[in-house]
């Protein structure tokens, strides 16, 4: 049976699976951050989500949806206050204010939340859409799941959906040029890498749809 809603324990359980991917993926971000960064990525991001998922936890389903995101954003930003990490925590602080006193996400909420995630992202990252970053994953993330919202898609086939656009969106990054951060340095060395940041997005994305298609 899958899941058409998460709820604060479907949460804790998705942070606990999120820490095994990044774990799993730490060795492929470094290489991956490592062309054209400083190879930090894979150690922020599995210190982050280990932290988060540890955090989350111990605070426990009680504490509901809204808390445990806000939770998991400060842990986050306390935890790998690179840019990654921050933005990340940004992403997760800004989703919590829109699920506030929701006690399970449907596929609408789960648009909200990604909106808001995205919305973050860019003011925080001063990036636009095309400037080769995590943005490039998030916006057809958030604009792939209002439309499954609107057309009335449950979450399990909506997120699948959305996953699927996002590992597209990816693949364009690769004939992107930099504009931020350490590769911006690296401008046309860029091109034919996908990004490093949009690959965590394109991973956060698919690993909710498994859970939720698992569940």
């Amino acid at each position: 049976m899958m899941l058409q809603t998460l709820n604060a324990a479907n949460l804790i359980d998705l942070f606990r699976t999120w820490k095994e991917l990044f774990a799993n993926q730490r060795e492929f971000l470094i290489a991956l951050d490592g062309k054209v960064g400083d190879s930090d990525l894979g150690i922020t991001m599995s210190k982050a989500f280990a932290a988060a998922a540890e955090v989350l936890e111990a605070e426990g389903e009680a504490a509901g949806i809204a808390k445990l995101l806000r939770t998991a954003g400060a842990t986050m930003a306390r935890t790998a206050p690179s840019t990654m990490g921050t933005l990340t925590a940004t992403g997760f602080l800004r989703a919590s204010k829109v699920v506030e006193g929701k006690e399970t996400l449907n596929t609408a909420d789960m648009a909200a939340f990604w909106r808001a995630y995205r919305d973050g992202v860019a003011e925080r990252g001063k990036a636009k859409v095309g400037d080769k970053t995590l943005l490039d994953v998030l916006d057809p993330i958030a604009t792939t799941l209002e439309a499954q919202a609107a057309a009335g898609a449950p979450l399990s086939a909506a997120l699948n959906v959305t996953a699927d656009a996002a590992e597209n969106a990816l693949e364009v990054t690769k004939s992107m040029v930099a504009q931020h951060g350490k590769a911006a340095a690296f401008q046309e060395k860029t091109v034919g890498l996908q990004d490093a940041g949009a690959t965590v997005g394109a991973f956060m994305i698919r690993r909710m749809a498994d859970f939720v298609a698992g569940r």
